[in-house]
């Protein structure tokens, strides 16, 4: 038997975070099809982290997962604010299982360009938010005794050309095992793990076109061959 295939999340809830659209909305759905209460986190701005706060992308998310037969509920605050978030979540649902930690946002400033205020903006919501929601979750995990959780990190930690964001990225990697050795320590069934997803979502698509045009104006368009050029010289 195909254990995963048979995976039932009924009478669970859970919080996903950047639900509105790409990994989130996937992983939203997911847990909906299995019978998980799911809340649809969203503020609806940009990928870098601007744009009309009031465009409530997460409606869409909870309409569709209510006429696939699931059942979803829309919340709006920044993960900055993650007491509020967990607030909500006990207040619709009554209880927390699972928290998907996939709110983040990607500024396209290479590292000549970067600021001190646009590398704290993206560690505030990337890592600072995860931290935020984890924190508030954590006492409900403790006196349930049980918890889930899972860290969306990136490749992009390796080495991007984006020094917040794989900075940021690579921070949930030691947030996520600290809270794992903390529950090992407690002997509690909570399990907090990190996910590196190579996926074509708006924000990496989004990205990889506002770099490519940045490079084009700077006359820094790569060749195919570029890499080669300079590991031979290395």
């Amino acid at each position: 038997m195909n254990q995963v295939a048979h995976l039932d999340f009924s009478g669970q809830v859970a919080i996903v975070t950047g639900a509105g659209r790409g990994l989130g909305r996937a992983h939203a759905h997911l847990l909906a099809s299995r019978g998980c209460k799911v809340i649809v986190n969203d503020l609806g701005s940009a990928y870098d982290g601007s744009g009309d706060p009031n465009a409530r992308v997460a409606d869409t998310v909870v309409a569709e997962i209510i006429e696939a037969g699931g059942d979803a509920t829309a919340n709006y605050d920044s993960v900055e604010q993650g007491d509020q978030i967990v607030e909500a979540a006990l207040k619709a649902y009554g209880r927390i299982d699972i928290v998907i930690n996939n709110a983040g946002i990607l500024t396209p400033e290479v590292w000549s360009d970067l600021t001190l205020e646009s590398w704290q903006r993206t560690l505030d919501v990337n890592l600072t938010g995860v931290f935020s929601v984890m924190k508030a979750v954590w006492p409900v995990f403790v006196e349930q005794q049980y918890g889930r959780c899972v860290m969306t990190s990136s490749p992009a930690m390796y080495g991007a050309g984006v020094a917040a964001y794989a900075a940021s990225k690579a921070g949930l990697i030691g947030l996520a095992n600290s809270l794992q050795f903390e529950a090992i320590k407690l002997k509690l069934d909570i399990n907090c793990n990190v996910l590196i997803p190579q996926a074509d979502t708006r924000m990496t698509q989004d990205f990889a076109a506002s770099v490519n045009d940045r490079r084009k104006s700077q006359g820094k368009s790569v060749a195919p061959n570029a890499p080669a050029e300079v590991l031979k010289r290395l």
